[in-house]
């Protein structure tokens, strides 16, 4: 568990691994942690592929391929979660200095320098419409996130849903940090996931299910993103499944032995994907419609993103238990690509939309267009990492060492 409660989030990997002058070799990282990192940056860049582009043994996974973000949050609640369990414990309380400077350090660097670029140069944008750039500075912009006003950098919305989540669950642990157990999580977490359920079910029976119904189905996928799909309050299912799953393995970890051993956690967590997934693909009035499938009917609005939180979630405690196995088995790139996660998915929609200018849509198709939009994107990342990130997370660590 020490490697993984090092990590600092979904999107960034153990800070331990990238900057760290200790002599610790690449393979003290928990593997488990790496390989869902890696699938879900590879599921969002798959679900931004053109469709002429993606291997025909890939097309029916993009087509759920939206669900990497999901990944993302779990793993977020999880690793952010129990960083913040661990500090309270050995302690007694949260350095929300050090905690905040250190997200600050990670996240904000890159981020401004990709929004930076798409405002002094609008050929990389991957659309001719955006929203206001102080919404994204802000990390507002997944409120009221209408796709019908500005649709480049639309993946920033994720970002904000994290960055709220970091904001708030620092002051949460710290406001009752003497009453963290079981039954607090589970009232907590039981609190807000029906009220996301009922959010999301309220707005798709009075606001989307009316233009569904009335045949406005553009508008309708329109609403559903900005009012269901986007906002933070509607989409903390696997935020909060994440920071359970840390409450549970940090607080009661004879309990996950006893109920939530690999053996129950895994096919049970499979079970709950395949249902989730089962769940989405009831297309109910959007039958027929030829829309994309991450505009959900409302049974998969309302029970789809628990259903899938929560096997994602079982999932990654049996990957967690299973350590010792994983590290033997071969996982090649898995911790390249895991590295590389924040600033892939900052910056993969943009250079897609960089490749169609300099090569042409035509050329850009098959085998040929993939591995193209697959190098070029690992290029930039690369540069990214190596010019922002990495620099900053020097930076940081001067800055925030302790004084001698």
């Amino acid at each position: 568990m020490s490697t993984v409660a090092n990590s600092d989030s979904a999107y960034f990997p153990s800070e331990q691994s990238l900057v760290s002058r200790s002599t610790e070799k690449l393979q003290s990282r928990a593997v488990g942690p790496d390989v869902l990192r890696s699938l879900a940056i590879l599921l969002v860049m798959l679900v931004h592929l053109p469709v002429e582009a993606t291997p025909s043994m890939l097309v029916g996974v993009r087509t759920y391929a939206w669900l990497g973000v999901d990944i993302f949050f779990v793993l977020s609640g999880f690793l952010i979660g129990n960083q913040l369990f661990k500090e309270v414990s050995r302690t007694g309380g949260i350095n929300l200095k050090s905690f905040y400077l250190r997200r600050a350090f990670r996240i904000l660097p890159a981020f401004y320098v990709v929004l930076g670029l798409y405002a002094v140069f609008p050929v990389l944008r991957d659309a001719p419409t955006m929203q206001p750039f102080w919404t994204f500075a802000t990390f507002t912009v997944n409120f009221d996130f209408d796709p019908r006003v500005g649709r480049a950098f639309t993946q920033a919305w994720s970002l904000c849903v994290e960055e709220h989540f970091y904001l708030v669950l620092p002051l949460l642990v710290l406001l009752l940090h003497r009453r963290i157990g079981t039954h607090w999580t589970l009232f907590i977490a039981a609190s807000l996931l029906l009220a996301g359920l009922a959010l999301r079910y309220a707005i798709w029976e009075h606001q989307v299910g009316t233009l569904v119904y009335a045949g406005k189905l553009r508008e309708a996928f329109a609403v559903y993103l900005r009012d269901v799909y986007y906002p933070t309050y509607t989409r903390l299912d696997g935020l909060v499944f994440g920071v359970v799953l840390a409450v549970a393995r940090h607080f009661k970890p004879e309990l996950c032995n006893r109920y939530a051993p690999p053996r129950v956690a895994l096919p049970l967590g499979l079970a709950f994907v395949a249902s989730a997934i089962v769940l989405f693909s009831l297309r109910g009035p959007l039958e027929g419609t030829n829309l994309f499938l991450v505009f959900q009917a409302q049974l998969g609005a309302v029970a789809g993103f628990p259903l899938i939180s929560i096997g994602i979630a079982l999932i990654f405690c049996a990957m967690l238990d299973l350590e010792p196995f994983l590290r033997r088995l071969p996982f090649p790139g898995a911790a390249a690509v895991a590295t590389l996660s924040y600033s892939l998915y900052l910056t993969h929609k943009s250079v897609f939309h960089v490749d169609r200018l300099v090569f042409g849509e035509e050329a850009l198709k098959g085998g040929f267009g993939f591995a193209v939009y697959l190098a070029t994107s690992f290029a930039v990342a690369t540069v990214l990492w190596f010019c922002v990130e990495r620099t900053f997370l020097l930076v940081r660590d001067r800055v925030l060492a302790p004084s001698k």
